[in-house]
């Protein structure tokens, strides 16, 4: 045999799973050796290029060129000796498939070996595709054909192909099939579009699934039209979809029951229901049972539960060859992680998130990585980084109607206006997404942003815009819904209680005792940065330092370091002696009063602006400025956010 037939059985190996990166080198090898292909042979065709894997695999660069090159009698011929090579059970269905690829004709029986053979484990998802396929093409009943279409479209999907299962469900529809065929497909394709398409569109195919499905498909497909929902912002449809749940595992239908309680008015009801979902996720194993009970986790508010969930999911998903899944399960490790205010493995997580989901073709769940991202962004990068990930999110969420993701990278540029002072640009973002009306954002993120809304309202002049969110936050936090909610709502309360220093002090003093019980750096180090400005402006400033201090180090601790640099301008403005290296440059020749004056004009404020955002009249920042002026030696605004930019580029690359 000649190296020409080596590299043809190596690419025709391919053909049981023609989207796979490597072909089983025994079997390749058996087919040779029965066909008389010596060593020489083999040795030549490594140096054409047939790669030997440390697993025992091959490889072939340009396979598909050499397979389309050969006479159709090669080819199948090639097919034939995989056939007889292929070994045992575990290579049942490899071997049926390259019989049915050396046969030039349709046959039935074949087909039906085949299908029967494709739901063996020994396979992976894309050669179970492969094979349902070429079975489906075997068969001449459309209603078998369209069955076997459809199981090898769910396949394909299974392994992280999209396109493929678009492809193969494309040719259902011509042949008429029945009912459930149908809504098989219909599932399918529902649950293709709600990772990567309009999730309208997927709402409406999977609610067409669970008419025409079997009961236990049909409690799947209300489960992910309830998904679908969510991710529109819809609650109300969200109830309907999972509160018609009445057969099925028990797991499942209590998911969809607590759900739809959690949701409405029954919330101590559905509360319990998921922290027994989440109680009886010890015993699952599926990644599919993990990652509802981690959303369970989540809405019931038992946030390390959900991290510890998440880890699970996303350790089954690998194990179980589960390439859908292995996306969401890091979405919902990484949105736990940051509910939990570990900022750093949220990143990790989002960015390991992002290469898997566009691996598999999911960019509804690409879009909601970049909302994460742009969430984590906000504490520690530049303004321009928090944009860029946030128009990532908001770009896939505009077409696909995804707004949960929107509102989580709104939230995220809001959160990136306040750690530099634009506190009334971050009100403005917030304001209607957290109160009622056509822009309201999406349910289960509203009330998480409320004390964003309070803090930004309270620095803007405008504490009394917020106290009906403040309202409803109170109600929402006395649910149990979040474990900082307590806490933030003394924040906000004492915002609002700016005109009483006694009730202020007071909530602030609850606030950071709260954040003692329940942990979070980033949360506390916010409370005590805003409690101590609120003492500098009460001519508190030895109390003050102690305060702003304490949120300095908070905010270094967990890696907010633009939030940090605020804190310590502020520490600064107590009369608190500069650290090591700061201010940078010329900047250092300023009292602490002129720079905070000079960042808020090089970030573009005007004098009234930066009047409001320090608690001074205009005329004392119009004193300020002039003096900045003459010392740094600059003529206009433009030149001063010149060299402060130019300042704070040397410190970050320093």
């Amino acid at each position: 045999m000649t190296v020409r037939h080596v590299l043809l059985l190596t690419a025709a190996a391919y053909e049981s799973d023609p989207e796979g990166p490597r072909v089983d080198g025994g079997l390749v090898l058996r087919a040779a050796a029965a066909a008389g292909c010596g060593a020489d042979a083999l040795d030549a065709a490594e140096r054409a290029g047939l790669e030997r894997c440390p697993d025992g695999r091959l490889r072939l660069p340009g396979r598909r060129a050499v397979y389309e090159a050969a006479p159709p009698a090669h080819r199948r011929a090639a097919h034939g000796l995989l056939a007889a090579a292929a070994a045992g059970e575990r290579q049942r269905a490899a071997g049926l498939l390259h019989r049915a690829l050396a046969t030039p004709y349709p046959d039935s029986g074949l087909g039906a070996e085949l299908a029967a053979a494709a739901q063996l484990s020994g396979s992976s998802r894309g050669e179970r595709a492969t094979a349902l396929a070429h079975a489906a093409a075997l068969t001449a009943d459309p209603a078998v054909r369209a069955e076997r279409l459809v199981a090898a479209a769910d396949q394909a999907r299974l392994a992280g192909r999209p396109h493929r299962a678009r492809e193969l469900l494309g040719q259902v529809g011509e042949l008429m099939p029945p009912d459930e065929v149908r809504g098989s497909a219909a599932l399918v394709l529902g649950l293709l579009a709600l990772r990567d398409g309009p999730v309208a569109d997927a709402r409406a195919s999977l609610l067409l699934a669970a008419r025409l499905c079997p009961e236990e498909q049909a409690l799947g497909a209300r489960l992910a039209a309830a998904e679908a929902a969510w991710a529109l912002g819809d609650a109300e449809a969200y109830r309907e979809a999972v509160g018609e749940s009445r057969a099925g595992a028990a797991g499942a239908r209590e998911f969809g029951l607590g759900m739809a309680a959690a949701l409405g008015d029954r919330y101590t009801a559905g509360r319990a229901a998921l922290r027994r979902v989440v109680a009886e996720a010890a015993e699952a194993g599926t990644p599919d049972a993990l990652l509802r009970a981690g959303a369970a986790a989540l809405v019931a508010g038992e946030v390390e539960a959900a991290c510890r969930l998440g880890s699970r999911a996303l350790a089954a998903a690998r194990a179980h060859d589960a390439g859908p899944e292995l996306p969401r399960a890091l979405e919902l490790l990484a949105y736990g992680e940051l509910r939990a205010g570990r900022h750093a493995r949220a990143r990790a997580h989002a960015e390991e998130g992002l290469r898997a989901a566009r691996g598999a073709g999911q960019r509804n769940v690409l879009a909601h990585q970049y909302a994460i991202l742009a969430l984590v962004a906000s504490l520690d990068s530049t303004a321009d980084t928090v944009a860029r990930h946030a128009g990532a999110a908001q770009d896939i969420a505009a077409r696909h109607g995804l707004v949960q993701a929107a509102t989580l990278a709104q939230w995220a540029l809001a959160r990136a206006d306040l750690a530099r002072g634009r506190a009334a640009e971050a009100a403005a973002r917030l304001g209607p997404l957290v109160r009622p009306g056509p822009r309201r954002g999406h349910f289960a993120v509203r009330m998480l942003a409320v004390p964003c809304f309070v803090e930004a309202s309270a620095l803007a002049g405008d504490p009394d815009g917020a106290r009906a969110a403040v309202a409803e936050f109170a109600v929402w936090a006395e649910r149990g819904y979040d474990p900082q909610a307590q806490a933030q709502l003394a924040r906000c309360q004492a915002l609002l209680a700016a005109g009483d220093p006694v009730r202020a002090e007071a909530r602030f003093t609850e606030a950071l005792a709260r954040h003692d019980r329940t942990g979070g750096d980033f949360e506390r180090a916010r409370t005590a940065d805003l409690h101590g400005k609120w003492l500098r402006r009460a001519r508190r400033p030895a109390h003050a330092r102690v305060l702003l201090r304490d949120a300095l180090v908070a905010f270094e601790r967990c890696g907010a370091t633009v939030w940090a640099a605020r804190t310590a301008a502020e520490l600064r403005a107590t009369g608190e002696a500069p650290r090591c290296g700061e201010p940078p440059g010329r900047l250092a020749e300023l009292t602490p009063q002129q720079l905070r004056i000079a960042h808020c004009v090089a970030e573009g404020a005007t004098n009234r602006e930066v009047a409001l955002r320090l608690s001074v009249s205009p005329r004392t920042v119009d004193h300020h400025l002039r003096n900045v002026f003459a010392q740094l030696g600059v003529r206009s605004r433009v030149e001063l956010a010149r060299l402060v930019d130019r300042a704070e580029g040397t410190v970050a690359h320093s």
